[in-house]
């Protein structure tokens, strides 16, 4: 069992997810500082001067003047300052993630269907001229 656990955690695709795991998981905490320390404050002072990640909703009906003031103390509160700003972070991950996809997809190499030999029904190789299995020739208008 140890021997399939460590030929399990040595192959190649696990320590790749691994190693993206970590990545990902650096990736987040800089959006996170982007969207809290460089994106949102300006977003705030062009809306007035709101610090989204204050904004929250006090269910328990005493006046509380910050969002850690109300957690101090207790209060049941909706933070949905931090939830904006949560949703925000998830989009850019989002984004860059689908940029990253679209640029791999864009260069792995399409290999084209196989087809049939119309003598033995095979499957070979699209490019074939010749079906390996039955060694007829595929040129004319029966390939297909």
């Amino acid at each position: 069992m140890w021997r399939e656990f460590k030929d399990f955690i040595t192959r190649g695709n696990v320590i790749d997810l691994a190693i993206a795991f970590i990545l990902g998981l650096a990736f987040g905490r800089i959006i996170t500082s982007f969207v809290n320390d460089v994106l949102m404050p300006p977003i705030g002072l062009l809306l007035g001067r709101v610090d989204f990640s204050n904004l929250f909703i006090n269910l328990s009906g005493k006046a509380y003047p910050t969002l850690a003031a109300a957690r101090a103390a207790g209060a049941p509160v909706i933070a949905y300052g931090l939830f904006i700003n949560t949703i925000i972070e998830f989009l850019i991950v989002a984004f860059a993630l689908y940029l990253i996809i679209h640029q791999v997809n864009r260069f792995r190499t399409v290999e084209a269907p196989p087809k049939t030999c119309p003598y033995c029904f095979s499957k070979i190789p699209a490019a074939a001229t010749r079906c390996p299995e039955c060694t007829s020739e595929l040129t004319g208008p029966k390939a297909g």
